[in-house]
């Protein structure tokens, strides 16, 4: 399939489901993440040195990444950035869409996740303005982010018992932001601690939540562990 995440900034998609984005890609899944800001300016980063941290999770994850542009810190849901992110989902042919949960407390986060339920209507429309041919990705799928500092009911967990050291790797490729950072230096442990615990409820090693405003379907049965 054509997965497509959408991140506020470089970072949020790792933290937040890092792990599933490795096991998509081990099986055969087009995983593209799409950052819609360069996350800048923070205490430790420049735009150069978290262009470099992506790519460097990129490669570690084997997924590709876009990055929007939109501006960081005072990122809006307009129908052009709408738009933008249609664009990319027309292009990419996404089937499956993530983005952040739609409670967070990170303004940049609740503009983003609003302007990927918005985009992915906007990509089924015909005669307008967007460029490519319409899609409606069929499901869209919410992910934790770390400034949520609450767990809403997940829908469903999955399993990434054996990509949990490659998460916490791509995780840790964010040096400006987990290693020099100092108050974040605990960021990796937590996100781990949380995945171990996750885990727990379904009886595997290590977990993701997700969450679905929709019914989400099985085809069989032997899906639910």
């Amino acid at each position: 399939m054509n997965i497509v995440v959408v991140a506020p900034h470089p970072d949020d998609a790792e933290l937040g489901m890092g792990g599933s984005i490795a096991r998509f890609v081990r099986e055969g899944h087009r995983v593209l993440i799409v950052d819609m800001t360069n996350g800048e300016p923070t205490p430790c980063g420049t735009p150069e040195r978290r262009a470099t941290e992506a790519a460097a999770a990129d490669a570690i994850l084997g997924c590709s990444r876009i990055n929007l542009g939109l501006p960081n810190r005072r990122l809006e849901h307009s129908v052009t950035a709408r738009h933008a992110l249609a664009a990319v989902l027309r292009q990419h042919r996404c089937e499956i869409l993530f983005a952040p949960h739609p409670e967070d407390v990170h303004p940049d986060h609740l503009a983003a996740t609003r302007i990927a339920e918005d985009a992915r209507f906007d990509a089924k429309l015909t005669k307008s303005d967007i460029p490519g041919q319409p899609i409606y990705p069929r499901k869209l799928v919410y992910y934790f982010c770390t400034h949520l500092k609450a767990m809403h009911d997940p829908t469903f967990a999955l399993d990434i018992t054996e990509f949990r050291l490659k998460k916490r790797e791509a995780i840790l490729a964010y040096r400006s932001q987990v290693v020099d950072h100092t108050p974040n230096q605990v960021l990796p442990e937590q996100i781990d601690v949380r995945d171990r615990f996750v885990g727990t409820r379904i009886g595997v090693e290590a977990a993701e939540p997700f969450w679905c405003r929709e019914l989400a379907g099985l085809r069989t049965i032997d899906a639910l562990i």
